[in-house]
């Protein structure tokens, strides 16, 4: 399946996690997904603590009816509690999460930041893009990447 068949997909089980403290950002990025119509299922945190803790199965994240797995994880860097670098760095250390996708989302375009990131062990490092169009097309160009890959 390529990028243009994405919105003429039947709908598929694909658990999307979205860490972002940032109420405009995670309301775009729900936009943004749904004009991609059957790509997945989105779910929202809004810190590394959050994160961490559906991830985990943990507090309020423990049914899997209502926090089922990721499969594809957008992470934001620059928010409270435990930022994306702590957050990251505990995902890529864990043998069981560390294989779940992890694009860091950021509005940081530093390359200390970007380094940072890869050498953590993310998949992808996207800056968040300036207007609404932009940031539809990134998100389908990677949903189309990671959602068809083979676990």
């Amino acid at each position: 399946m390529n990028i243009s068949e994405i919105n003429s997909a039947t709908k598929f089980s694909f658990t999307i996690l979205v860490a972002d403290d940032d109420p405009d950002d995670r309301f775009l990025l729900g936009l943004a997904f749904e004009e991609l119509q059957g790509v997945g299922e989105l779910h929202f945190v809004e810190d590394g603590e959050q994160l961490i803790n559906y991830l985990c199965r943990q507090g309020e994240y423990t049914d899997p009816v209502l926090s089922p797995q990721a499969e594809l994880i957008f992470l934001d860097i620059n928010m409270p509690k435990k930022n994306g670098r702590q957050a990251l760095a505990e995902i890529k250390a864990d043998r069981y999460l560390m294989k779940i996708p992890v694009i860091v989302w950021s509005s940081s375009s530093s390359e200390e930041d970007i380094a940072f990131c890869h050498e953590a062990g993310a998949d992808s490092y996207c800056t968040k893009p300036e207007s609404y169009g932009e940031m539809v097309e990134v998100v389908r160009g990677l949903v189309a990447k990671y959602s068809f890959q083979e676990s």
